[in-house]
């Protein structure tokens, strides 16, 4: 076996398992779970009619690059999304199996471990652990950038030391983020090029909650380096229809930016066997080609917000984030910054499960930024976030 496996660690809900495992939660209450960032919105029937309108593409292999209708909504949905002209559908677009599957595997046709020196794979702490995962079995070394509060919940780029610099091949930055829901401006997005310009790494943007927003939509990496006057140069961004969609379990996504990256991420796909299947593609053409279904789901998030933050904010110090679903909010005092014991406590007195911050992030630089944190998925039912939140109230009193 791959020796590099054995680098990998348990996955936060492995590790909350664990957790709760022993626990015997009270039987008189009902479970709530706010763990998971799951959509649980049902999926428009829009996306299931073209499903089962398309079932004759289940008798075909299909291509690798996609089909030119799901590259073209995915090329005209960049285009309005974000006021930029239409990107290239043969060359600055490729569709993917949801953008976990593609963020794993860039990270392996990225990077070079041929070099004398180890590579470096810089990410924000906390962290979608398919980056750290995805960077240890590449090869390279993880480098983290912890996000608090006095940040912006951002990284500091200038606290990376120019020998990091010196190493780094691939910059993950995650905006909306998760868990922290903070989003790049364009000066984050300025410095952020400068560095790539100047040392020569590819930024990797995750943006598979941009559509997740209150009130301003979120700034894309595509969008900022229009806005600065640049091209796609060493830039791939990464979206999903997981969250504007409700549709986990379609596993559609698409890379879009720098064509030359992704001719050789394209051949990578090739060998590694990565086509959507075409009745997929068709399904995901009309999700990309539809934008009241989003509207409508941004409202229900919205409406869980309103109802939740006011009786998280006084006991948690709980906020809006800029966008996403997540409150990312703060442990009580008496627990002085024990995030672990708060969720097993609140698991056994309340049965409401939420996820520890510690389990979202590493040990960088002296200290867990996501100790003394919990992140709290807005994604149950409107009545069951409200009845969470008021049990968490009640029990952080």
């Amino acid at each position: 076996m791959n020796p590099l496996l054995d680098r990998l660690q348990p996955y936060p809900f492995q590790r909350l398992k664990a957790l709760l495992g022993p626990v015997v939660p009270s039987a008189d209450l009902r479970a709530i779970d706010l763990s998971i960032g799951e959509p649980k919105h049902p999926t428009p029937q829009l996306i299931k009619d073209a499903l089962s309108a398309n079932f004759a593409g289940l008798a075909q292999y299909p291509a690798t690059l996609g089909s030119p209708a799901l590259r073209g909504a995915i090329a005209d949905w960049l285009a309005q999304r974000y006021d930029i002209a239409r990107p290239d559908a043969e060359r600055e677009v490729l569709p993917v199996n949801g953008s976990r599957e593609a963020l794993f595997s860039f990270v392996q046709a990225v990077i070079d471990p041929s070099g004398g020196a180890k590579p470096v794979v810089i990410s924000p702490n906390p962290f979608y652990q398919i980056y750290e995962g995805a960077a240890l079995l590449a090869g390279a070394e993880p480098y983290y950038l912890n996000c608090d509060a006095a940040q912006r919940f951002q990284p500091d780029w200038a606290s990376v030391p120019e020998a990091i610099w010196q190493r780094t091949q691939l910059v993950f930055v995650c905006s909306p983020g998760n868990p922290t829901g903070a989003v790049m401006n364009l000066d984050d997005w300025r410095q952020l090029f400068a560095l790539s310009d100047r040392y020569g790494f590819v930024i990797a943007s995750d943006e598979c909650y941009s559509e997740i927003w209150f009130d301003t939509p979120p700034l894309g990496g595509l969008q900022a380096a229009r806005q600065l006057g640049r091209d796609y140069t060493r830039l791939v961004v990464f979206s999903s229809l997981s969250k504007r969609s409700n549709a986990p379990g379609l596993r559609s996504g698409f890379v879009a930016g720098d064509a030359a990256i992704l001719a050789g991420f394209l051949l990578y796909r090739t060998y590694h066997g990565s086509a959507m299947s075409a009745t997929v593609q068709a399904a995901s053409a009309a999700a990309w080609r539809d934008e009241a279904h989003v509207e409508a789901n941004r409202a229900e998030y919205r409406a869980k917000f309103e109802a939740v933050v006011p009786l998280l904010a006084g006991p948690l110090a709980a906020e809006w984030p800029d966008a996403a679903f997540y409150l990312w909010a703060q442990v009580p005092a008496r627990y002085q910054g024990n995030d672990v014991a708060f969720c097993r406590d609140l698991y056994a007195h309340c049965r409401v499960t939420v996820l520890p911050g510690s389990y979202l992030a590493r040990e960088a630089h002296g200290s867990n930024p996501g100790a003394g944190r919990i992140r709290i998925a807005l994604v149950a039912p409107l009545a069951d976030c409200i009845e969470g939140a008021q049990r968490i109230a009640a029990f952080s009193d």
